[in-house]
């Protein structure tokens, strides 16, 4: 695609692409990375996910997004890393910058005369404060559900039917996880408007949506930019406006490429990931 027919935007958050796992969409991002040129782009966190990186899965599709990403630190394009709870390990380097590229932990900005506050999220999350090695095992598990997921819907589209997410399934059935992320969005709300942002952006819980909340202390428009395992979304700001975008074009061919990406059957993706499964229990 030429450059003349990609997308200028002001501004594109991405979270939670997870990078390293098996459950992320790393050819549809690349493809969403080159129809965009924008000026300023926010890596809001759970880029590389470093809780499960494992050097045995980190197919090229993976690292052409690294890829691209560097080719637009070399162009002088404006990105933020901001570190997640899975990329935790880079808070050690916050404050780090190479060119127009920086590492944060948050960054306020001025779009257009109103501040926007960009941040992961997960320092809201009581699991992650109180039992890190809950919210780590709970990670294995959801790779675990998107990889199944996955492979249940390689069979149901091939059998012309629509695909499902078991995970959405899951969450919006379980009335404790609608809880976390009402209180999760609450306390975000409450703490943005307190400090008089305009914006406030976040990732970490997967849940894409923009809504202006207005309480009795003043509003806020809160932001989330979903992630690139399940809705594989970003938000966009261009002419004073914010909107998710979403990829919506994934069909049975980008599925197999899936597989033929890792050169093993779903049956060997299995077997894989139960031997990392019982690796990663070992410690």
């Amino acid at each position: 695609m030429s450059s003349n027919k990609k997308r200028k935007l002001e501004v594109v958050v991405i979270s939670d692409v997870h990078l390293g796992t098996y459950g992320c969409h790393a050819k549809e991002l690349l493809k969403y990375l080159k129809s965009i040129d924008p000026k300023i782009i926010i890596l809001n966190g759970d880029i590389i996910d470093i809780w499960q990186f494992n050097k045995r899965y980190w197919p090229k599709s993976h690292m052409k997004v690294i890829k691209h990403l560097i080719s637009w630190i070399s162009k002088g394009k404006e990105i933020y890393y901001i570190t997640g709870n899975h990329d935790e390990m880079l808070r050690k380097f916050v404050g780090f910058e190479l060119g127009s590229f920086s590492i944060k932990n948050k960054i306020v900005l001025e779009l257009d005369g109103k501040k926007a506050w960009f941040f992961h999220g997960d320092v809201f999350d009581v699991t992650m404060k109180h039992s890190k090695w809950l919210a780590k095992l709970g990670a294995v598990g959801y790779d675990s559900l998107i990889l199944i997921n996955r492979a249940v819907n390689y069979i149901s589209l091939m059998l012309g039917k629509g695909k499902i997410s078991l995970s959405k399934k899951i969450k919006d059935s379980v009335k404790t996880a609608v809880k976390f992320i009402d209180d999760f969005e609450q306390t975000v709300i409450k703490i943005a408007i307190e400090n008089r942002f305009d914006y406030v952006a976040c990732g970490h819980i997967h849940q894409p949506v923009i809504k202006k909340v207005s309480t009795d202390q003043g509003s806020v428009k809160y932001l989330n930019s979903g992630d690139w395992i399940e809705n594989l979304t970003a938000l966009e700001y261009e002419n004073k406006k914010w909107k998710i975008y979403s990829f919506n074009e994934e069909s049975i061919e980008t599925i197999e490429e899936d597989f033929d990406i890792l050169d093993k059957t779903p049956k060997e993706l299995f077997g894989q990931l139960v031997a990392d499964f019982n690796f990663k229990k070992s410690f």
